[in-house]
Protein backbone atom coordinates (compact mmCIF):
# COMPACT_ATOMS: atom_id res chain seq x y z
CA UNK A 1 0.00 0.00 0.00
CA UNK A 2 1.37 3.78 -1.07
CA UNK A 3 2.72 5.71 2.07
CA UNK A 4 2.77 9.03 1.60
CA UNK A 5 5.22 11.05 3.83
CA UNK A 6 4.03 12.41 6.82
CA UNK A 7 4.50 16.17 7.75
CA UNK A 8 4.18 18.01 11.08
CA UNK A 9 0.99 19.60 9.66
CA UNK A 10 -1.19 16.26 8.77
CA UNK A 11 -3.58 14.93 10.55
CA UNK A 12 -4.67 11.73 10.59
CA UNK A 13 -8.49 12.06 10.13
CA UNK A 14 -9.01 8.28 9.14
CA UNK A 15 -7.96 6.76 12.56
CA UNK A 16 -8.18 6.85 15.99
CA UNK A 17 -10.61 9.67 18.43
CA UNK A 18 -12.21 12.01 15.81
CA UNK A 19 -13.49 14.74 18.36
CA UNK A 20 -10.24 15.96 19.26
CA UNK A 21 -9.21 15.83 15.59
CA UNK A 22 -11.78 17.86 14.34
CA UNK A 23 -11.27 20.40 16.96
CA UNK A 24 -7.38 20.33 15.77
CA UNK A 25 -8.28 20.67 13.11
CA UNK A 26 -10.96 23.54 13.20
CA UNK A 27 -9.55 25.97 15.94
CA UNK A 28 -6.77 27.31 13.58
CA UNK A 29 -9.08 27.34 10.78
CA UNK A 30 -11.79 29.23 12.83
CA UNK A 31 -9.16 31.68 13.81
CA UNK A 32 -8.26 32.08 10.12
CA UNK A 33 -11.60 32.47 9.19
CA UNK A 34 -11.86 35.67 11.68
CA UNK A 35 -8.83 36.76 10.83
CA UNK A 36 -9.81 37.05 7.11
CA UNK A 37 -13.09 38.81 8.20
CA UNK A 38 -10.78 41.51 10.05
CA UNK A 39 -9.93 42.43 6.40
CA UNK A 40 -13.29 43.56 5.99
CA UNK A 41 -14.06 44.54 9.38
CA UNK A 42 -11.66 46.80 9.31
CA UNK A 43 -12.51 48.50 6.45
CA UNK A 44 -15.75 49.16 7.96
CA UNK A 45 -14.84 50.12 11.10
CA UNK A 46 -12.12 52.66 9.60
CA UNK A 47 -14.77 54.46 7.21
CA UNK A 48 -17.49 54.26 9.48
CA UNK A 49 -15.60 56.08 11.99
CA UNK A 50 -13.06 58.38 10.42
CA UNK A 51 -15.22 58.89 6.91
CA UNK A 52 -19.21 58.64 7.74
CA UNK A 53 -22.24 56.96 7.46
CA UNK A 54 -22.31 57.34 3.62
CA UNK A 55 -18.77 55.60 3.09
CA UNK A 56 -19.71 52.98 5.71
CA UNK A 57 -22.75 51.76 3.60
CA UNK A 58 -21.01 51.88 0.61
CA UNK A 59 -18.45 49.22 1.76
CA UNK A 60 -20.85 46.98 3.66
CA UNK A 61 -23.59 47.04 0.65
CA UNK A 62 -21.19 45.13 -1.51
CA UNK A 63 -20.47 42.23 0.69
CA UNK A 64 -23.41 40.44 -0.91
CA UNK A 65 -22.13 41.44 -4.38
CA UNK A 66 -18.87 40.46 -3.80
CA UNK A 67 -20.01 37.13 -2.36
CA UNK A 68 -22.56 36.55 -5.48
CA UNK A 69 -19.40 37.00 -7.71
CA UNK A 70 -16.81 35.00 -6.28
CA UNK A 71 -18.39 32.41 -4.61
CA UNK A 72 -18.68 30.08 -8.39
CA UNK A 73 -14.80 30.06 -8.16
CA UNK A 74 -14.97 29.72 -4.11
CA UNK A 75 -16.73 26.49 -4.90
CA UNK A 76 -13.86 25.36 -6.83
CA UNK A 77 -11.38 25.30 -4.24
CA UNK A 78 -14.03 23.39 -2.46
CA UNK A 79 -14.09 20.63 -5.11
CA UNK A 80 -10.13 20.89 -4.95
CA UNK A 81 -10.08 20.45 -1.40
CA UNK A 82 -12.35 17.34 -1.58
CA UNK A 83 -10.82 15.50 -4.17
CA UNK A 84 -7.01 16.40 -2.42
CA UNK A 85 -8.41 15.00 0.44
CA UNK A 86 -10.14 11.61 -0.92
CA UNK A 87 -6.53 11.39 -2.85
CA UNK A 88 -4.77 11.21 0.75
CA UNK A 89 -7.17 8.80 1.52
CA UNK A 90 -6.60 6.61 -1.21
CA UNK A 91 -3.01 7.39 -0.82
CA UNK A 92 -2.75 8.57 -4.15
CA UNK A 93 0.01 10.80 -4.87
CA UNK A 94 -0.30 11.06 -8.30
CA UNK A 95 -3.33 12.04 -8.29
CA UNK A 96 -2.50 14.61 -5.74
CA UNK A 97 0.39 15.79 -7.95
CA UNK A 98 -2.30 16.55 -10.73
CA UNK A 99 -4.75 17.70 -8.41
CA UNK A 100 -2.02 20.44 -7.42
CA UNK A 101 -0.68 21.80 -10.37
CA UNK A 102 -4.27 21.85 -11.91
CA UNK A 103 -6.04 23.91 -8.91
CA UNK A 104 -3.25 26.51 -8.69
CA UNK A 105 -3.74 27.64 -12.51
CA UNK A 106 -7.28 26.91 -12.25
CA UNK A 107 -7.24 30.09 -9.20
CA UNK A 108 -4.62 32.00 -11.38
CA UNK A 109 -6.91 32.12 -13.79
CA UNK A 110 -10.13 32.64 -11.71
CA UNK A 111 -9.05 35.53 -10.53
CA UNK A 112 -8.43 37.49 -13.28
CA UNK A 113 -11.52 36.50 -14.85
CA UNK A 114 -13.17 38.03 -11.81
CA UNK A 115 -11.07 40.92 -11.88
CA UNK A 116 -12.07 42.22 -14.87
CA UNK A 117 -15.82 41.13 -14.49
CA UNK A 118 -15.77 42.95 -10.83
CA UNK A 119 -13.51 46.26 -12.62
CA UNK A 120 -15.74 46.84 -15.24
CA UNK A 121 -19.14 46.13 -14.40
CA UNK A 122 -19.04 47.13 -11.01
CA UNK A 123 -21.41 50.46 -11.40
CA UNK A 124 -23.67 48.77 -13.40
CA UNK A 125 -24.50 45.79 -11.69
CA UNK A 126 -24.74 48.59 -8.17
CA UNK A 127 -26.79 50.11 -10.33
CA UNK A 128 -29.08 46.39 -10.80
CA UNK A 129 -28.98 46.52 -7.04
CA UNK A 130 -30.90 49.95 -6.39
CA UNK A 131 -28.05 51.52 -4.25
CA UNK A 132 -29.08 55.20 -3.83
CA UNK A 133 -27.13 58.25 -5.75
CA UNK A 134 -25.49 59.70 -2.86
CA UNK A 135 -23.41 55.89 -2.03
CA UNK A 136 -23.37 54.78 -5.63
CA UNK A 137 -20.15 56.51 -6.58
CA UNK A 138 -18.16 55.36 -3.28
CA UNK A 139 -19.31 51.97 -3.70
CA UNK A 140 -17.97 51.82 -7.55
CA UNK A 141 -14.93 52.80 -6.58
CA UNK A 142 -14.37 50.42 -3.77
CA UNK A 143 -15.86 47.49 -5.60
CA UNK A 144 -13.40 48.37 -8.75
CA UNK A 145 -10.17 48.24 -6.28
CA UNK A 146 -11.09 45.35 -3.88
CA UNK A 147 -11.07 43.17 -7.51
CA UNK A 148 -7.75 44.37 -9.06
CA UNK A 149 -7.14 41.97 -6.16
CA UNK A 150 -9.17 38.92 -6.92
CA UNK A 151 -5.91 36.66 -8.53
CA UNK A 152 -4.41 36.99 -5.00
CA UNK A 153 -7.46 36.42 -3.51
CA UNK A 154 -8.47 32.78 -5.19
CA UNK A 155 -4.62 31.68 -5.17
CA UNK A 156 -4.95 31.59 -1.48
CA UNK A 157 -8.32 30.34 -1.27
CA UNK A 158 -7.16 27.42 -3.37
CA UNK A 159 -3.98 27.42 -1.56
CA UNK A 160 -5.26 27.05 2.00
CA UNK A 161 -8.03 24.46 0.38
CA UNK A 162 -5.07 22.24 -0.43
CA UNK A 163 -3.47 22.31 2.43
CA UNK A 164 -6.76 21.27 4.99
CA UNK A 165 -6.61 18.27 2.63
CA UNK A 166 -4.35 16.95 4.55
CA UNK A 167 -5.36 18.50 7.75
CA UNK A 168 -3.01 22.00 7.90
CA UNK A 169 -4.63 24.29 9.05
CA UNK A 170 -1.50 26.22 11.13
CA UNK A 171 0.43 27.34 8.21
CA UNK A 172 -2.91 29.73 6.27
CA UNK A 173 -3.66 31.12 10.21
CA UNK A 174 0.02 32.15 10.23
CA UNK A 175 -0.01 33.76 6.86
CA UNK A 176 -3.42 35.47 7.73
CA UNK A 177 -2.11 36.53 11.17
CA UNK A 178 0.91 39.05 9.46
CA UNK A 179 -1.55 40.01 6.40
CA UNK A 180 -4.12 41.03 9.01
CA UNK A 181 -1.40 43.36 10.64
CA UNK A 182 -0.51 44.91 7.50
CA UNK A 183 -4.40 45.38 6.24
CA UNK A 184 -5.16 47.32 9.96
CA UNK A 185 -2.52 49.41 9.33
CA UNK A 186 -2.58 50.42 6.15
CA UNK A 187 -6.28 51.21 6.76
CA UNK A 188 -5.80 53.42 8.91
CA UNK A 189 -2.57 55.14 7.34
CA UNK A 190 -4.46 55.44 4.00
CA UNK A 191 -7.50 57.38 5.20
CA UNK A 192 -6.82 59.16 8.54
CA UNK A 193 -3.69 59.80 7.12
CA UNK A 194 -4.08 60.02 3.28
CA UNK A 195 -7.51 61.33 3.44
CA UNK A 196 -8.22 58.24 0.42
CA UNK A 197 -11.79 57.21 2.29
CA UNK A 198 -12.92 54.01 0.68
CA UNK A 199 -10.12 53.66 -1.72
CA UNK A 200 -7.89 53.48 1.06
CA UNK A 201 -9.35 50.78 2.84
CA UNK A 202 -10.05 48.90 -1.02
CA UNK A 203 -5.81 49.48 -1.93
CA UNK A 204 -5.19 47.77 2.06
CA UNK A 205 -7.16 44.88 0.96
CA UNK A 206 -5.67 44.12 -1.79
CA UNK A 207 -1.98 44.48 -0.83
CA UNK A 208 -3.08 42.12 1.96
CA UNK A 209 -4.37 39.87 0.11
CA UNK A 210 -1.42 39.31 -2.16
CA UNK A 211 1.05 39.17 0.39
CA UNK A 212 -1.21 35.98 1.61
CA UNK A 213 -1.30 34.80 -1.73
CA UNK A 214 2.54 34.76 -1.96
CA UNK A 215 3.42 33.21 1.71
CA UNK A 216 0.76 30.31 0.52
CA UNK A 217 2.63 29.80 -2.46
CA UNK A 218 5.84 30.13 -0.78
CA UNK A 219 4.45 27.52 1.44
CA UNK A 220 3.68 24.52 -1.20
CA UNK A 221 6.71 25.94 -3.55
CA UNK A 222 9.35 24.43 -0.67
CA UNK A 223 7.04 21.76 0.57
CA UNK A 224 8.95 18.30 0.31
CA UNK A 225 5.55 16.18 1.05
CA UNK A 226 2.50 15.31 -1.99
CA UNK A 227 1.73 18.87 -1.66
CA UNK A 228 5.01 20.20 -3.36
CA UNK A 229 4.01 22.70 -6.01
CA UNK A 230 6.74 23.20 -9.07
CA UNK A 231 5.12 26.43 -10.89
CA UNK A 232 6.79 25.16 -14.11
CA UNK A 233 4.33 21.95 -14.03
CA UNK A 234 1.28 23.74 -13.93
CA UNK A 235 -1.30 23.01 -16.67
CA UNK A 236 -4.98 21.96 -16.36
CA UNK A 237 -5.35 18.17 -16.28
CA UNK A 238 -8.65 17.47 -18.11
CA UNK A 239 -9.13 14.30 -15.76
CA UNK A 240 -8.74 15.76 -12.74
CA UNK A 241 -9.60 19.11 -13.77
CA UNK A 242 -13.38 17.44 -14.40
CA UNK A 243 -13.51 15.67 -11.13
CA UNK A 244 -12.71 18.92 -9.40
CA UNK A 245 -15.63 20.66 -11.59
CA UNK A 246 -18.07 17.67 -10.66
CA UNK A 247 -17.74 18.83 -6.91
CA UNK A 248 -16.80 22.49 -7.41
CA UNK A 249 -19.43 23.73 -9.77
CA UNK A 250 -22.15 22.39 -7.85
CA UNK A 251 -20.59 23.80 -4.35
CA UNK A 252 -20.12 27.19 -6.62
CA UNK A 253 -23.78 26.99 -7.74
CA UNK A 254 -25.07 26.59 -4.30
CA UNK A 255 -22.95 29.69 -3.30
CA UNK A 256 -23.99 31.77 -6.20
CA UNK A 257 -27.58 30.91 -5.33
CA UNK A 258 -27.41 31.78 -1.53
CA UNK A 259 -25.55 35.05 -2.64
CA UNK A 260 -28.45 35.85 -5.25
CA UNK A 261 -31.03 35.68 -3.02
CA UNK A 262 -29.17 37.84 -0.63
CA UNK A 263 -28.69 40.16 -3.28
CA UNK A 264 -32.03 40.44 -3.66
CA UNK A 265 -32.64 41.22 0.40
CA UNK A 266 -29.81 43.36 0.10
CA UNK A 267 -31.64 45.02 -2.57
CA UNK A 268 -34.90 45.37 -0.18
CA UNK A 269 -32.99 46.86 2.12
CA UNK A 270 -31.58 49.67 0.12
CA UNK A 271 -35.00 50.65 -0.25
CA UNK A 272 -35.23 51.68 3.36
CA UNK A 273 -32.42 54.45 3.01
CA UNK A 274 -29.10 54.89 4.01
CA UNK A 275 -29.46 54.30 8.08
CA UNK A 276 -30.86 50.87 7.71
CA UNK A 277 -28.27 49.95 4.85
CA UNK A 278 -25.47 51.14 7.11
CA UNK A 279 -27.10 49.12 10.38
CA UNK A 280 -27.57 46.61 8.29
CA UNK A 281 -23.98 46.41 6.96
CA UNK A 282 -22.16 46.76 10.46
CA UNK A 283 -24.85 44.13 11.92
CA UNK A 284 -24.02 41.47 9.12
CA UNK A 285 -20.13 42.00 9.63
CA UNK A 286 -20.85 40.98 13.30
CA UNK A 287 -23.10 38.10 12.21
CA UNK A 288 -20.15 36.78 9.71
CA UNK A 289 -17.92 36.45 12.78
CA UNK A 290 -20.50 33.69 14.26
CA UNK A 291 -21.29 32.08 10.71
CA UNK A 292 -17.08 31.17 9.81
CA UNK A 293 -17.02 29.98 13.18
CA UNK A 294 -19.29 27.77 12.90
CA UNK A 295 -18.01 27.10 8.79
CA UNK A 296 -15.05 25.99 10.14
CA UNK A 297 -17.02 22.96 11.22
CA UNK A 298 -18.62 22.74 7.48
CA UNK A 299 -14.66 22.76 5.91
CA UNK A 300 -13.77 19.63 8.77
CA UNK A 301 -16.68 17.85 7.91
CA UNK A 302 -15.50 18.07 3.99
CA UNK A 303 -11.78 16.99 4.34
CA UNK A 304 -12.38 14.37 7.18
CA UNK A 305 -15.32 12.25 5.28
CA UNK A 306 -13.96 12.84 1.83
CA UNK A 307 -10.42 11.21 3.33
CA UNK A 308 -12.75 8.57 5.44
CA UNK A 309 -14.34 7.66 1.73
CA UNK A 310 -11.52 7.37 -0.12
CA UNK A 311 -9.47 5.17 2.63
CA UNK A 312 -13.04 3.26 2.53
CA UNK A 313 -13.48 3.89 6.34
CA UNK A 314 -17.67 4.20 5.95
CA UNK A 315 -17.84 3.26 9.65
CA UNK A 316 -16.45 6.77 11.04
CA UNK A 317 -18.55 8.55 8.07
CA UNK A 318 -21.64 9.23 10.47
CA UNK A 319 -19.70 10.01 13.24
CA UNK A 320 -17.81 12.57 12.00
CA UNK A 321 -20.95 14.26 11.09
CA UNK A 322 -22.56 13.68 14.04
CA UNK A 323 -20.00 15.25 15.86
CA UNK A 324 -19.54 18.21 13.38
CA UNK A 325 -23.45 18.60 14.38
CA UNK A 326 -23.02 18.96 18.41
CA UNK A 327 -19.86 21.54 18.27
CA UNK A 328 -21.63 23.49 15.43
CA UNK A 329 -25.00 23.86 17.55
CA UNK A 330 -23.15 25.05 20.88
CA UNK A 331 -20.84 27.02 18.57
CA UNK A 332 -23.96 28.64 17.36
CA UNK A 333 -25.21 29.17 20.14
CA UNK A 334 -23.26 30.61 22.12
CA UNK A 335 -21.53 33.10 19.89
CA UNK A 336 -24.65 34.57 18.03
CA UNK A 337 -26.52 34.96 21.26
CA UNK A 338 -23.74 36.32 22.91
CA UNK A 339 -22.82 38.90 20.12
CA UNK A 340 -26.58 39.36 20.37
CA UNK A 341 -26.37 40.46 24.14
CA UNK A 342 -23.42 42.72 23.70
CA UNK A 343 -24.83 44.00 20.60
CA UNK A 344 -25.18 47.66 21.14
CA UNK A 345 -21.52 47.73 22.31
CA UNK A 346 -20.16 46.05 19.21
CA UNK A 347 -22.14 48.05 16.66
CA UNK A 348 -20.82 51.32 18.46
CA UNK A 349 -17.44 49.81 17.51
CA UNK A 350 -18.33 50.21 13.48
CA UNK A 351 -20.76 53.73 14.12
CA UNK A 352 -21.30 56.53 16.41
CA UNK A 353 -24.64 57.32 15.32
CA UNK A 354 -27.67 55.79 17.77
CA UNK A 355 -29.77 55.55 15.08
CA UNK A 356 -27.59 52.98 12.59
CA UNK A 357 -26.87 50.82 16.08
CA UNK A 358 -30.82 50.45 16.88
CA UNK A 359 -30.75 49.40 13.07
CA UNK A 360 -28.05 46.91 13.34
CA UNK A 361 -30.10 45.19 16.43
CA UNK A 362 -32.75 44.78 14.85
CA UNK A 363 -31.29 42.58 12.47
CA UNK A 364 -29.20 40.85 15.41
CA UNK A 365 -32.28 39.44 17.38
CA UNK A 366 -33.60 37.83 14.63
CA UNK A 367 -30.77 36.66 12.89
CA UNK A 368 -27.51 36.30 14.92
CA UNK A 369 -29.91 34.37 17.60
CA UNK A 370 -30.89 31.88 15.11
CA UNK A 371 -27.40 31.36 12.94
CA UNK A 372 -26.77 28.01 14.56
CA UNK A 373 -29.33 26.37 12.21
CA UNK A 374 -27.50 28.15 8.95
CA UNK A 375 -24.50 25.93 10.74
CA UNK A 376 -26.07 23.12 10.81
CA UNK A 377 -27.20 23.03 7.56
CA UNK A 378 -23.56 23.54 6.18
CA UNK A 379 -22.30 20.86 7.94
CA UNK A 380 -24.99 18.44 6.05
CA UNK A 381 -23.77 19.76 2.90
CA UNK A 382 -20.29 18.85 3.81
CA UNK A 383 -20.93 15.60 4.91
CA UNK A 384 -22.96 15.53 1.59
CA UNK A 385 -20.10 16.75 -0.85
CA UNK A 386 -17.62 14.94 1.53
CA UNK A 387 -18.88 11.23 -0.21
CA UNK A 388 -19.65 13.20 -3.65
CA UNK A 389 -22.93 14.62 -3.42
CA UNK A 390 -22.79 17.89 -4.72
CA UNK A 391 -25.90 18.71 -6.92
CA UNK A 392 -27.89 16.90 -4.17
CA UNK A 393 -27.00 19.75 -1.61
CA UNK A 394 -27.27 22.41 -4.61
CA UNK A 395 -30.77 21.44 -5.46
CA UNK A 396 -31.92 21.21 -2.28
CA UNK A 397 -30.44 24.86 -1.32
CA UNK A 398 -32.61 25.88 -4.72
CA UNK A 399 -35.75 25.31 -3.75
CA UNK A 400 -35.20 25.41 0.51
CA UNK A 401 -33.79 28.18 0.83
CA UNK A 402 -32.88 30.36 -2.23
CA UNK A 403 -36.36 29.86 -3.66
CA UNK A 404 -38.39 30.33 -0.38
CA UNK A 405 -36.52 33.44 0.35
CA UNK A 406 -37.40 34.76 -2.91
CA UNK A 407 -41.05 33.52 -2.90
CA UNK A 408 -41.08 35.30 0.92
CA UNK A 409 -39.84 39.08 -0.73
CA UNK A 410 -42.70 38.53 -3.47
CA UNK A 411 -45.68 37.94 -1.65
CA UNK A 412 -45.29 38.14 2.14
CA UNK A 413 -42.87 41.39 2.04
CA UNK A 414 -45.27 42.63 -0.44
CA UNK A 415 -48.03 42.89 2.17
CA UNK A 416 -48.56 46.37 3.18
CA UNK A 417 -48.72 45.15 7.38
CA UNK A 418 -45.86 42.81 6.65
CA UNK A 419 -43.73 45.40 4.35
CA UNK A 420 -40.77 46.16 7.46
CA UNK A 421 -37.31 45.44 7.89
CA UNK A 422 -37.83 42.50 10.84
CA UNK A 423 -40.08 40.73 8.19
CA UNK A 424 -37.71 40.69 5.40
CA UNK A 425 -34.97 39.55 7.95
CA UNK A 426 -37.38 36.56 9.23
CA UNK A 427 -36.46 34.76 5.66
CA UNK A 428 -33.57 33.28 6.68
CA UNK A 429 -34.28 31.44 9.93
CA UNK A 430 -37.68 30.32 8.18
CA UNK A 431 -35.42 28.88 4.75
CA UNK A 432 -32.55 27.45 7.36
CA UNK A 433 -35.06 25.46 9.08
CA UNK A 434 -36.58 23.97 6.09
CA UNK A 435 -33.66 23.43 4.36
CA UNK A 436 -31.40 21.63 6.83
CA UNK A 437 -34.55 19.41 7.33
CA UNK A 438 -34.08 18.16 3.66
CA UNK A 439 -30.39 18.25 3.52
CA UNK A 440 -30.67 15.51 7.03
CA UNK A 441 -33.08 13.01 5.00
CA UNK A 442 -31.06 13.21 1.65
CA UNK A 443 -27.80 12.16 3.74
CA UNK A 444 -29.10 9.61 5.48
CA UNK A 445 -30.63 7.77 1.79
CA UNK A 446 -26.73 9.05 0.41
CA UNK A 447 -25.31 7.83 3.35
CA UNK A 448 -26.76 3.87 2.55
CA UNK A 449 -25.66 4.16 -1.30
CA UNK A 450 -22.06 5.09 0.02
CA UNK A 451 -22.60 1.65 1.83
CA UNK A 452 -23.28 -0.50 -0.61
CA UNK A 453 -21.04 0.92 -3.20
CA UNK A 454 -18.29 0.51 -0.38
CA UNK A 455 -19.27 -3.29 0.23
CA UNK A 456 -19.37 -3.78 -3.77
CA UNK A 457 -15.60 -2.65 -3.81
CA UNK A 458 -14.88 -4.75 -0.45
CA UNK A 459 -13.60 -1.50 1.63
CA UNK A 460 -13.85 -1.68 5.14
CA UNK A 461 -17.54 -0.98 6.59
CA UNK A 462 -17.53 -2.00 9.77
CA UNK A 463 -15.81 -1.21 13.11
CA UNK A 464 -12.83 -2.10 12.34
CA UNK A 465 -9.96 0.82 11.44
CA UNK A 466 -6.76 0.84 8.79
CA UNK A 467 -3.87 -0.02 11.02
CA UNK A 468 -2.02 3.27 11.98
CA UNK A 469 1.22 2.02 9.84
CA UNK A 470 -0.96 1.88 7.21
CA UNK A 471 -2.40 5.01 6.69
CA UNK A 472 0.74 7.39 7.21
CA UNK A 473 0.06 9.99 4.68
Amino acid sequence: MLKLHRTQYEIDMCNGPILSRMLRFSIPLMCSSVLQLLFNAADIVVVGRWAGDNSLAAVGSNTALIGLLTNLFVGLAVGANTLAAKSFGARDREELHRVVHTSILLSILSGVLLAVVGFFGARTILTWMQTPDNVLGLAALYLRIYFLGMPATMVYNFGAALLRAEGDTQRPLYFLSLAGVVNIVLNLFFVIVCHLDVAGVAIATVISQCISAALVLRCMTKDTGPLHLDLRKLRIHSRTMGKILQVGLPAGFQGILFSLSNVVIQSSVNTFGEVIMAGNSAAANIEQFVYVSMNAMYQATISFVSQNYGAGNYHRIRKIVIRAQICVLVVGLVLGNLATLFGRDLLAIYTTSPAVIDAGLIRMRIVCTTYAVCGMMDVMVGGLRGIGYSVMPMLVSLVGACGLRLLWIATIFQLPQFHTIQMLYWSYPVSWTITVAVHVLCFLWALKRVKRHLLAEGGPVSGAEVPEEQASV
